[in-house]
Formats: C-alpha cells, sequence, structure tokens
C-alpha cells in the first residue's frame, strides 16, 4: 500500500492531519500557499473562552510535525488520478503519488470595506477584529490610543443577504465578548458597548464569559444592528443604531468602533475543487459526501476534509475533524488492501 499522503493547508487543522498521519506511520506532504504555518492561529492573541495563548497552542501543534516535507509558498496546480492514487503537481514543478489528500484550507475574513455604512478603509478609527487582536499581540497602533467609548458591531459579513453570506460565522459573539473584556482590562475606564442582532453564545462555558462580561467589566449589551457610521469635527465617531428592545433610535459617539468580520469561503475553493474534482456549497465552501455520516469524506474516494474548509468552526471543532478525517482515511486505505 501507498502510505504517502498529501495535507493542502497548514492551518490548525493541516498541521494536526500531518500530526496524526505520521503517528500512523504514513509520510505526509504539507502543502501550504502562505510563507508560514499556523493560518490565522499566528494573527491571535488569546483564545476563547480561557484565554489560553494561542502562541503556546501553535508551538504545541508545530512540535510533533518536525521531519514532515512542508512546501510553503506552493499550491496544488494539478492533480491526475489514476485507479487509486493520485499524482500530484505544485505551482514549483514538484511532483509526487499519494494514496489521499486531506483538504485543510480554513477560511478568510470577510472584507470589512464591502460594508461601506461602517466607514472601514474610511474613518481612521474603525477597525476590525483582526486589528484588534493584532493590537494585543505588539501593543502598536497609532488608531488605539488609550478610547473612553468603544463599540463592538457583531455579525459584519455574516448572516447577511446584502453580501451573499447567509451562514453564521459561530465565532464572532465570542470573540466579540472576548475582545471586549481583553479592552476593559487595557482600559479600565472605557464604557464599552456591543451592538449584536443576538447572541449565540454555544460553546461550553461561552455563556460565563458573557455573563462574566457583564457583572464584571460592565460591557453595555444593545440589541440593535448599526445602520450607519460618520465622523464629527471632533474627530469622533457617531454610530446609529436601534435598539430593538426599547424600540428606539440610538446614537452614541465613540473613540474607537470594531468590527467583528466573520468566516467566509476562500476565493480559491472552486478552482482547488475544479482540480480536485469535489463538489463546492452554495456558500462556496467545500462541500461533504453526507453533511451527517460522513461529514470528512468527499464525493470523491480518497479525498477527505478537516476544519473550516468545509465551513465556520471553532479551533477544537477543527482539531478534531482533522483526527476524524485521518481516521476516515485510514479505515479507507486499510480495508483497500
Amino acid at each position: 500500500m501507498n502510505k504517502e499522503v498529501l495535507v493542502i493547508g497548514g492551518g490548525p487543522a493541516g498541521l494536526e492531519a500531518v500530526k496524526q498521519l505520521k503517528n500512523l506511520g504514513y509520510k505526509a506532504y504539507l502543502v501550504e500557499k502562505s510563507d508560514k504555518l499556523g493560518g490565522h492561529l499566528t494573527k491571535w492573541d488569546r483564545l476563547f473562552p480561557e484565554g489560553i495563548s494561542a502562541k503556546e497552542t501553535l508551538e504545541k501543534l508545530l512540535k510533533p510535525i518536525a521531519g514532515i516535507k512542508v512546501f510553503l509558498n506552493s499550491e496544488v496546480v494539478e492533480v491526475k488520478r489514476t485507479d487509486d492514487l493520485f499524482t500530484v503537481t505544485l505551482s514549483d514543478k514538484t511532483t509526487f503519488i499519494v494514496s489521499s489528500i486531506i483538504v485543510a484550507t480554513g477560511f478568510t475574513l470577510f472584507r470589512a470595506e464591502k460594508k461601506e455604512e461602517y466607514g472601514y478603509g474610511i474613518y481612521n478609527r474603525v477597525i476590525t477584529n483582526a486589528d484588534l487582536e493584532n493590537y494585543f499581540i505588539k501593543r502598536s497602533d497609532n488608531r488605539i490610543n488609550n478610547p473612553s467609548k468603544i463599540g463592538f458591531v457583531h455579525c459584519v459579513g455574516s448572516r447577511d443577504e446584502k453580501v451573499c453570506n447567509r451562514q453564521c460565522s459561530k465565532l464572532c459573539c465570542v470573540t466579540a465578548v472576548k475582545q471586549a473584556c481583553e479592552v476593559k482590562e487595557l482600559f479600565p475606564l472605557s464604557e464599552v458597548y456591543c451592538f449584536y442582532m443576538d447572541l449565540r453564545m454555544y460553546g461550553r462555558y461561552y455563556e460565563d464569559l458573557y455573563l462574566e462580561a457583564q457583572s464584571k467589566y460592565g460591557i453595555r449589551f444593545i440589541r440593535g444592528r448599526v445602520s450607519e457610521v460618520a465622523e464629527n469635527e471632533d474627530g469622533k465617531l457617531v454610530v446609529k443604531a436601534e435598539d430593538t428592545l426599547s424600540s428606539k433610535p440610538l446614537k452614541i459617539s465613540l473613540d474607537l468602533l470594531v468590527l467583528m468580520a466573520g468566516m467566509v469561503k476562500n476565493d480559491d475553493n472552486e478552482s482547488l475543487s475544479n482540480i480536485l474534482g469535489t463538489r463546492i456549497g452554495e456558500d462556496g465552501f467545500f462541500e461533504p459526501a453526507n453533511p451527517i455520516l460522513r461529514s470528512t469524506e468527499g464525493n470523491s474516494m480518497g479525498i477527505y476534509f478537516a476544519g473550516a474548509s468545509t465551513g465556520p468552526k471553532t479551533l477544537p471543532e477543527s482539531i478534531n475533524e482533522a483526527k476524524a478525517s485521518v481516521l476516515a482515511m485510514h479505515n479507507y486505505l486499510s480495508n483497500r488492501v
């Protein structure tokens, strides 16, 4: 049996898949289109809900893959199937033959400038969740200078017909609460507001974090979608919204506005799907063979999915799905012998 496997994507799911393949005695090739491994985890400071270090988590994911053949700044450009084997060609002309392929290509953050009414890219003090997380790591951003009033806007680019993204990103609510608490720790005298449609705090301890945000940090949660953001003569951000619980319009001046950009599909999902002979869903993510019974398997035998390649996932879900995809692949190859 050919015991060589290709993993596409070097984020957390891809790293975990490589680790599990190595433990089972497979030779793995890891292909990552960027110049480093780790995916979005490299851009995060602390992880919800416990505040675990993202850097330490990534180090633990990277350590077991020592000795694995990694191709950075590289992409899959061709896959030819002959019987039960795949001949793979990369963008640097490297070619190898594998018995299976695991797709762990992850997601892209929604481009907040598409929501022009929020002013990202127009007003200096409108930033995204990714910008704020970068500030937590580096403590350097001239847009963030001891703000006295800070707002968070949930569901930016998610559950939004206007930008053709109907799906919930799953992580925006809890990320907003986590970041709001961290902001309050940095600027304890500040007033912090969260504008939400409805809160989806479904994970274990997520609700506890939400309650702590109110009781310990005094963060105000306002149910209502922001309709407009402008800048006044003093450089303050003027936010207009509707408090749907009180059925009253709301107008508030802020020093900083954080947009919770959601998870969307990668722009190259369709081209990779054509190369692999897999299916793409209406939302642009990869479509598994069966969403319940075969959620990690592709419609073409020998191809598997892990992590956010098939839709928004939490980090634990992505890692567990990587383990499941490797197990499904191992069972498939073992039964083929």
